[in-house]
């Protein structure tokens, strides 16, 4: 997913039609992958003339601007700011699409450099400020390369995320795995999961604003942002709580939305799975307009999918009985509203707002029955800004977010055969979120690489959950928290290419400190120090160590502590005499603690000046976390069998140790249809929550662009992977066990590659996806690899003219050769009529076919 950098040389083929330079711009910046950055006012009522032919980017942008007044400066290797002629300053306002601040490339030697005004990028809260962690950039035009329709499909592309936790596709016995009961499909979203360390674990934002949780397992769910209002997205697969606070420890998303959009645009795609369900129906309306001082986009997205039944697969179809899913259907509709509004030269306001509502449906089975689940979930988020413009450029920001997320779900259990209806639930699971934050940033004093900066910044945030039961109209559970939170970032650059140092031409430090103090389990402080360094301009390295956080789930806090009675069977016992039960102990623990990790990263990267459009990188990381909270009983349907459960498992508890757990629960369960003998339980099983974890996680990642002319087109080659090894000792008196490579945990490598070929309003692009095997602990076992190949078939139409002009046309195929999931024996894993497959690494889709047609006035 790396971005290519501006080709000085290399030609591409332009055809742009005579319009407003708006509108051209942005065309430019889509055949090239060069960011475009500047004010509206600055291109306002300026139209430019048609441009055709062979240029290199430098030509056509100069043909574009020809007669404007404006002219164009380099400011990093994927970035040009348009200015007036003569300006020597980038205009303050000034925000660009790109994911981080490089050297100048070839050709811009005695150039100087732009300050990129307000830009921020993901990592850090320096305007124009740089990372030391890799930047994982996802552009709007890779996402239309690719063929994907949300953002679920696209972070499910990403080698470094894992595809368990919260994802439509995962299906019952996933739990057993990483995440344990977050392991699931609980909402129908999408979320992020960089490493596998849980979707709680990593960091997702919007306009760097955080959105409510989703559900139980305080996941956000990303699909909700129609792909229409996005920018890019930025990833930081780094620890990074020493900027964002908490659950950034694998890392962070931010889905930057579109600033300008000028014009109407409606599009409608249809798709589905060749080996039947998934037909997909969806209608997308994009609407923008900008003024001298200002500018608003609204997107609307309505989309709705049938489910995937097991009969649908043949390997799912004599496994599974009616009507088992296993994907689930549902409705989709989002709305999203953008308005930003420069008040003077010195104030600007801006708020997004978002309102999505979800509708699913799905069916599980267990040996005796079938559960018809409903599900609705209504997601907003209003998030308001202030910002001033303060003498010798600084900044003083002032911002908010409100944002909430109702899931309610809707279950009826059915008999097998006789069809008898049982409705056993109507939940909701609200959850609610407010953040308050002041900040400034500026420069402290000029060094050597530029100006030293500084952000500070100080807020509140809290969170609500509620779980409330409509059948028995009484809440289940019920807890908040609230923390106060202050930080600090400073940007040292010590040396910069015009310092004239012989095997430096580049040296920056940044360091960064925040403190947070929660009313629930007390203070944390998370620090970052980070080194950037450029021996030349063919090679960047960068370095990073840090600590960070992860507050405990408001569920995990405050679940209902059960105590069920289960039969000795339903967790793997064997040997046990007929009647034999196990009393299980669960729920909510009041007073965990804060999970915290060190991270460390280190990156090399090579952008050769001699081949212009190459870009590799390198990337190490190496997360040490503990105090995780796990229920240490992950396969609860094999805990009297594995041995590292042997820690949690009491073996022959008398009457009065099972009188004390059962005392010590909120409810008493007895799901064996006999009555309770203390004399039949033969062990009493503690899956409750708890600080007992300790996980090391480390690995490399290697990504890498390269844009080159081929056959009067552009060709471009991009692909990346991961290669992970991950581990989890349980408590100190387990052994250590490995986690990457095992059923329902990350597969030890993903890998993504593939190529895009643009001429004259043509494209065509083809990837390979590739996930290794994963093993299945209960027999040893390990399945096959699982390759998959993508292509999608994309025409613009750019004539003038206005009967063709605006048209855009895409087909797209997923999975082309209709590759099946890996299968494994289902025996130990879940109930035996759970989906044969890892869901959590494999799809069970096929091949997906989908049709798109958009016309944008």
């Amino acid at each position: 997913m790396a971005q290519s950098r501006p080709t000085v040389d290399a030609a591409t083929d332009f055809n742009i039609p005579a319009r407003d330079l708006a509108g051209a711009l942005d065309r430019f910046s889509t055949q090239t992958g060069i960011q475009v950055v500047y004010q509206p006012e600055l291109v306002a009522s300026r139209q430019s003339k048609a441009l055709t032919g062979r240029l290199t980017w430098r030509q056509a942008l100069e043909a574009l601007l020809q007669g404007s007044g404006l002219e164009y400066q380099q400011a990093d290797d994927t970035t040009v700011v348009i200015r007036r002629q003569g300006n020597t300053r980038s205009p303050a306002a000034a925000r660009p699409a790109a994911a981080a601040t490089q050297a100048a490339p070839a050709g811009s030697e005695g150039t100087e450099v732009t300050e990129l005004g307000r830009m921020m990028v993901t990592g850090t809260r320096i305007r124009g400020g740089v990372t030391p962690s890799p930047v994982i950039g996802i552009s709007a035009a890779q996402i239309q390369e690719e063929g994907f329709a949300d953002l679920g499909e696209v972070i499910r592309s990403v080698p470094q995320n894992f595809s368990g936790g919260q994802n439509p596709g995962v299906a019952l016995g996933a739990e057993t795995g990483a995440g344990g009961n977050a392991n699931q499909n609980i909402t129908g979203g999408s979320s992020l999961n960089l490493r596998g360390l849980g979707p709680d674990a990593t960091l997702m934002l919007l306009n760097g604003r955080r959105m409510a949780y989703g559900g139980f397992s305080q996941t956000v769910d990303i699909s909700v942002i129609p792909v229409e209002a996005v920018e890019r997205i930025e990833i930081v697969a780094d620890g990074a709580s020493a900027i964002y606070g908490s659950d950034a420890v694998g890392g962070v998303g931010n889905v930057i939305l579109k600033r300008d959009f000028d014009g109407f645009a409606l599009g409608v795609r249809y798709g589905t799975a060749t080996d039947g369900g998934l037909t997909t129906r969806e209608y997308t309306a994009t609407a923008g307009t900008t003024w001298s001082s200002g500018g608003l986009l609204a997107t609307y997205k309505d989309a709705s999918t049938d489910p995937i039944y097991a009969r649908q697969r043949e390997y799912t179809a004599n496994h599974m009985p009616e009507p088992a899913t296993i994907y689930p259907g549902g409705d989709v509709h989002s709305g999203l509203f953008s308005i930003h509004q420069s008040l003077g030269e010195l104030v600007e306001l801006r708020l997004d707002a978002l309102r999505t509502r979800r509708d699913q449906a799905f069916n599980m089975t267990d040996p005796t029955y079938y559960y018809i689940v409903a599900g609705e979930t209504t997601s907003s988020l209003v998030a308001p800004a202030i910002e001033f413009s303060l003498p010798n450029d600084w900044v003083l920001s002032i911002m908010g977010a409100l944002g909430k997320d109702e899931h309610t779900r809707d279950v009826a259990r059915a008999t097998h055969g006789t069809e008898a209806l049982t409705r056993t639930q109507n939940d909701c699971w609200c959850n609610r979120s407010e953040v308050y934050e002041a900040s400034a940033e500026g420069p402290l004093f000029e060094m050597g690489g530029g100006d030293a900066r500084l952000a500070v910044g100080a807020g509140h945030r809290s969170n609500d959950f509620m779980q409330f039961n409509h059948l028995t109209n009484t809440t289940t559970i019920q807890g908040s928290e609230s923390s106060r939170f202050a930080y600090a970032e400073i940007n040292l650059p010590l040396v910069g290419p015009d310092s004239n140092i012989g095997g430096v031409r580049r040296l920056v430090m940044t360091g960064a400190m925040r403190g947070e103090d929660y009313d629930t389990f007390g203070s944390v402080t998370t620090p970052k120090l980070g080194l950037i360094y450029g021996p030349n301009a063919d090679f960047t390295l960068k370095a990073s160590w840090g600590k960070s956080f992860k507050a405990p789930t408001l569920n995990e806090r405050f679940w209902a502590r059960q105590a069920v009675l289960y039969p000795a069977a339903w967790l793997g016992g064997t040997d046990y005499p007929p009647g034999s039960t196990v009393l299980g102990i669960a729920g909510g623990n009041p007073d965990l603690d804060a999970e915290r990790a060190r991270t460390w990263s280190a990156s090399i990267a090579f952008h050769p000046e001699a081949i212009h459009g190459l870009e590799m990188e390198l990337s190490w990381f190496d997360i040490d976390y503990t105090d995780r909270v796990v229920q240490p009983i992950a396969n609860f349907s094999q805990a009297l069998n594995i041995p590292e459960y042997a820690e949690f498992i009491r073996l022959s508890p008398t009457p009065q140790e099972q009188d004390e757990a059962i005392a010590a629960a909120d409810l008493f369960l007895n799901a064996t249809g006999t009555p309770y003998d203390p004399g039949n339980v033969v062990a009493i099983a503690y899956p409750r929550f708890t600080n007992t974890s300790w996980q090391r996680i480390k690995g490399l990642d290697l990504s890498g662009s390269y844009r080159f002319g081929l056959a009067s087109g552009q060709m471009t080659i991009r692909g990346s992977a991961s290669f992970l090894d991950s581990s989890q000792q349980t408590s100190s008196a387990a052994l250590p066990f490995d986690l990457a490579g095992r059923l329902f945990y990350p597969a030890k490598v993903n890998s993504r590659l593939g190529a895009v070929w643009y001429r004259a309003g043509f494209m065509a692009s083809t990837f390979a996806n590739y996930t290794s095997g994963v093993t299945n602990p209960a027999n040893g076992m390990k399945g096959g690899s699982f390759t998959t190949f993508d292509a999608t078939l994309r025409y613009s139409t750019s004539q003038p003219d206005a009967s063709r002009s605006g048209w855009d046309f895409s087909l797209s195929l997923q999975n082309l050769l209709d590759r099946a999931p890996p299968l494994f024996a289902a025996d130990g894993i879940g109930w035996a009529i759970s989906a044969p497959y890892d869901s959590t690494n494999y799809s069970a889709v096929g091949r997906f076919l989908s049709l798109s047609v958009a016309r944008r006035w």
